[in-house]
């Protein structure tokens, strides 16, 4: 076993073999004659005696828990990466054959509900606190609903009180501004409920869904935060009704001039 050294004049570390100890040599650094320490000398830093409970032969009853690492393996960052390029590839051929944006709302929600939960697994295996244990299978599956619910729902309760107030956020900047930050709340507060995260990386459990939706109604070729439909074109040469025209009301004075008797208009004169 080597034996370590630490030279008293230029403080420099190093290892020597067993067989010199006890004995003088000189510094490899500064070549001061220092005297090798025999192993009886060595430092023997012990580990802490274990607490609590023991038995009869001075054994802890209490084994201590061990924690595994867990860590993404090669199939789950290749599945992700095929995940990702198949999605993409669905998305320009939803583009190509809804073009100008006009997919079906059928597809549109059951993209948003289909991706809620590989994107919510995606997102909590590299926003999850290293300092806990991580939540694995059946109870990973579980605690995986909620955001798998909820988030697409969000995109639901967008779309209803938009519609409902009759506001196009298109033309309403403002509206947008006071709209994402409420959104985004509502997912955090679902993402650190059920997965038990910080509240700073469960607004960005939240954002990873909802950039990623967004970002595929712009593939799709869609607005990023709305879409109308435009308004029928009309026929040409098609005949356009006008409108009636404007009766124009005449002055009290000349009206009282109207209603009076021919007698009143002879007394006048």
């Amino acid at each position: 076993m080597p034996i370590d050294v630490t030279c008293a004049n230029c403080k420099t570390r190093f290892q020597v073999s067993e067989k010199f100890a006890g004995k003088k040599g000189p510094c490899p650094k500064c070549k001061t004659v220092i005297t090798v320490p025999t192993v009886a000398q060595q430092v023997v830093v012990h580990a802490p005696e274990p607490t609590g409970p023991k038995d009869s032969k001075g054994q802890a009853v209490l084994k201590p828990v061990v924690r595994t690492e867990t860590k993404l393996s090669k199939p789950m960052i290749i599945g992700i990466v095929a995940s990702v390029f198949v999605v993409l590839l669905l998305a320009f051929l939803l583009r190509l054959g809804f073009p100008g944006g006009k997919v079906p709302l059928v597809i549109l929600i059951t993209g948003s509900v289909l991706l809620a939960p590989p994107l919510s697994f995606a997102a909590y295996t590299f926003l999850r606190d290293d300092e806990l244990a991580p939540f694995t299978r059946q109870e990973l599956l579980l605690r995986l609903i909620a955001p798998s619910v909820v988030y697409p729902l969000i995109w639901g309760l967008y779309w209803f009180v938009f519609t409902y107030l009759d506001i196009n956020p298109a033309g309403n900047g403002l509206m947008l501004v006071f709209a994402i930050p409420v959104v985004i709340v509502i997912g955090a507060v679902c993402a650190q409920a059920s997965l038990e995260l910080e509240f700073g990386a469960a607004a960005l459990h939240y954002t990873v869904y909802l950039a990623t939706t967004v970002l595929l109604r712009l593939i799709l070729g869609m607005s990023a935060y709305w879409h109308a439909d435009p308004l029928p074109p009309t026929k040409p040469g098609a005949p356009t009704k006008q409108a009636p025209p404007v009766k124009q009301m005449l002055p009290a004075k000349k009206v009282a001039l109207l209603l009076e008797s021919p007698r009143q208009i002879i007394n006048r004169f």
